[in-house]
């Protein structure tokens, strides 16, 4: 048995670590959600322009606000959702 191992040398050991470092960065890259995040950045830009609007739309302005807060809301709660 001792043979066996000898002759196969260190590279199963080094094919193994290989798998389990793969599999970790994978599994990280798949928990990067890129399409929510781009969201909420584009989310934010949306905020940043509607507050630098003129103030002088009727309550329309501020309700897209709101709404806007709503949607980074919502957008971050997915993301923490799919993070567990």
């Amino acid at each position: 048995m001792k043979r066996a191992v000898v002759s196969f040398g260190v590279a199963p050991w080094i094919f193994m670590l290989g798998i389990l470092v793969g599999g970790a960065v994978t599994g990280t890259a798949w928990a990067y959600q890129t399409h929510m995040h781009n969201a909420l950045n584009a989310l934010y830009s949306a905020k940043n322009q509607l507050n630098m609007a003129m103030s002088d739309k009727a309550g329309h302005r501020v309700k897209a606000i709101n709404l806007v807060n709503q949607a980074i809301s919502e957008t971050q709660a997915g993301i923490a959702a799919s993070a567990r």
